[in-house]
C-alpha cells in the first residue's frame, strides 16, 4: 500500500475518543456541549455506574439539548457524552426470529445475545408511489369474519378500533396465530409490563416461531415508545426486502401518538385538538405508509390497533388513522357484553380493497349479510317487546331465521384452520341458499 494512502487514512482516523460534557440535567432533558452534532443524532451519556442513551432534539451555537431514552437519575454536570456512530439504527437478521427485544434490539427474553449484524436505520422514507405493487392477492388471517366479510390483501393497512377491555389483544393473538404470512412482527408500544408475557403465553400460546416481538412498556421514556414502533417497522422492511410476506401488528397507535405528544410539548410545540401538537398528525403517515407491496420484493400487511377513549370514534388520532388506512375493524362493547367474540361491528367496519379481491358470488353474499344485520339492528327493540308480527316483512323474517347461523359463523375463539375458499363457500351457503 502506498505511503500516501496510509497517511491519508491516519489523518481521517481519530487517534482518541471525541466526547463532550453535560452542562445541565433536568427530568426531561440534558444539555451538553463540546460535540458537533445534528438533530436526530444519538448520543451516549456516561453517568455514575450507568449509561443513558439519548437523541439530540435541539442545537444552538454553544450547546445542544438531548432527550433521554431512559432515566436521568445519577447524571451530573461534567459527565462525558459520546456520539453513537450508527445513529438511530437497529441490528436486523434471521437471528431475530423467535425473540423479544427492546426498541434498540437488546434481548429482553433472557435467551442470550442476538447474532444480528446488518444495521438498518429506524427512520426511512415510505415506499415511493410508483414502486408500489397493486394489491391483488388475499392474505388469510385465520379469523372468519375478517377473511370473508372484511377481506384483506397482502400489503394492505388495516386498523382495529376499540375501547379499553373490548378484546383487541385477543383478536391480535388470533390474527398472529392464524395468519399465513411467512414472517410476523409484533410491536407492543406503551403496554403494561405484565401484558408482554401474558400476550406471548395466552394470546400466542407461547409460540414465537417466525415471530419477532418489539416491546416498549408504559414505564419507558416517550422516545423509547416512539422509536419502538419505527424499529419494528424497520425489522419488517428487512424481511420484505428479502422477498418475504410480512404480517406487521402494532398495539397501539394511540400510545405511540401520546408518546409523540409528550415529546412535542416538551419541545415547545403548540397543543391543538385534545392537546396533540401538529407533529403527531405528521408522524402517523411516516410510520403507516411504510407498509405495503414493493415491486420485485415482498409485502408488509399491517394491522394497527387504535384505542378510542370512551368508544369515541371521533377522537383526533382515530380520525387521522382512519384517513390513512385501507380499512378499519371496529370492535363493539355492546357485542362483547352480549358474549359474542370477536365482537366485530360489521356495519361500522370496512375493507376498502375487498371488492377488488373477491368474486361475484362472495361479493353478493357479503352484501346480503350486511343488509340482514342492518334490518336486525333496526327492528331489535320491536322484536324484543313482541311488537313485530311475523309475516309483515319477508326480508326481516328471513334475517330473523338466519340470525343464529350468522352469529355462529361470526363467533370464534381459535384461529380458523380451514381453507379460505371453504369459508367463502360456507358463507354463501348460509346467506344465499
Amino acid at each position: 500500500m502506498p505511503l500516501s494512502t496510509v497517511r491519508d487514512r491516519i489523518k481521517r482516523t481519530p487517534l482518541c475518543a471525541i466526547y463532550g460534557g453535560v452542562t445541565k440535567v433536568s427530568p426531561t432533558h440534558i444539555v451538553g456541549t463540546g460535540l458537533k452534532v445534528g438533530i436526530g443524532d444519538v448520543v451516549r451519556v456516561l453517568g455514575f455506574g450507568a449509561v443513558t442513551m439519548g437523541m439530540v432534539t435541539a442545537v444552538e451555537e454553544e450547546h445542544f439539548v438531548i432527550a433521554p431514552f431512559g432515566f436521568v437519575e445519577g447524571l451530573k454536570t461534567g459527565d462525558p457524552i459520546y456520539l453513537e456512530e450508527n445513529g438511530m439504527g437497529i441490528a436486523v437478521g434471521e437471528a431475530l426470529l423467535g425473540r423479544v427485544i427492546s426498541p434498540f434490539g437488546a434481548p429482553i427474553d433472557g435467551k442470550g445475545a442476538i447474532a444480528a449484524r446488518e444495521i438498518r436505520p429506524m427512520m426511512r422514507a415510505p415506499i415511493e408511489p410508483m414502486k408500489r405493487e397493486a394489491i391483488k392477492e388475499i392474505l388469510p388471517t385465520g379469523v372468519r369474519t375478517i377473511d370473508t366479510l372484511l377481506t384483506t390483501g397482502k400489503g394492505q393497512k388495516m386498523g382495529i378500533f376499540a375501547g379499553s377491555g373490548v378484546g383487541k389483544s385477543t383478536l391480535m393473538g388470533l390474527i398472529v396465530r392464524g395468519s399465513q404470512a411467512a414472517i410476523k412482527v409484533v410491536a407492543l408500544i406503551g403496554e403494561r409490563g405484565r401484558e408482554i408475557p401474558e400476550f406471548i403465553d395466552e394470546s400466542l400460546g407461547g409460540d414465537l416461531e417466525n415471530t419477532v416481538i418489539v416491546a416498549a412498556t408504559s414505564d419507558d421514556s416517550p422516545l423509547m415508545r416512539k422509536f419502538g414502533a419505527f424499529a419494528a417497522m424497520s425489522i419488517a422492511e428487512y424481511f420484505k426486502d428479502h422477498g418475504r410476506d410480512v404480517l406487521f401488528i402494532m398495539d397501539s397507535i394511540t400510545r405511540f401518538a401520546m408518546a409523540q405528544r409528550e415529546i412535542g410539548l416538551a419541545l415547545g410545540e403548540p397543543p391543538t385538538s385534545k392537546g396533540y401538537p401538529p407533529s403527531v398528525f405528521s408522524i402517523l403517515p411516516q410510520l403507516m405508509e411504510r407498509a405495503g407491496n414493493e415491486k420485485g420484493k415482498g409485502s408488509i400487511t399491517a394491522f394497527f390497533t387504535v384505542l378510542v377513549e370512551g368508544d369515541d370514534m371521533s377522537d383526533p388520532v382515530a380520525d387521522q388513522a382512519r384517513s390513512i388506512l385501507d380499512g378499519h375493524i371496529v370492535l363493539s362493547r355492546r357485542l362483547s357484553d352480549q358474549g359474542l367474540y370477536p365482537p366485530i361491528d360489521l356495519l361500522s367496519s370496512a375493507s376498502r380493497l375487498m371488492h377488488g379481491l373477491i368474486g361475484k358470488d362472495h361479493r353478493e353474499a357479503s352484501r346480503l349479510l350486511r343488509r340482514m344485520l342492518s334490518l336486525l339492528r333496526e327492528s331489535e327493540v320491536l322484536v324484543r317487546v313482541g311488537a313485530y308480527t311475523p309475516g309483515s316483512d319477508k326480508e326481516l323474517d328471513r334475517a330473523l331465521a338466519k340470525k343464529p347461523l350468522i352469529e355462529a359463523f361470526m363467533s370464534q375463539d381459535q384461529p380458523e384452520a380451514r381453507a379460505y375458499e371453504e369459508l367463502v363457500a360456507e358463507l354463501i351457503a348460509i346467506i344465499v341458499n
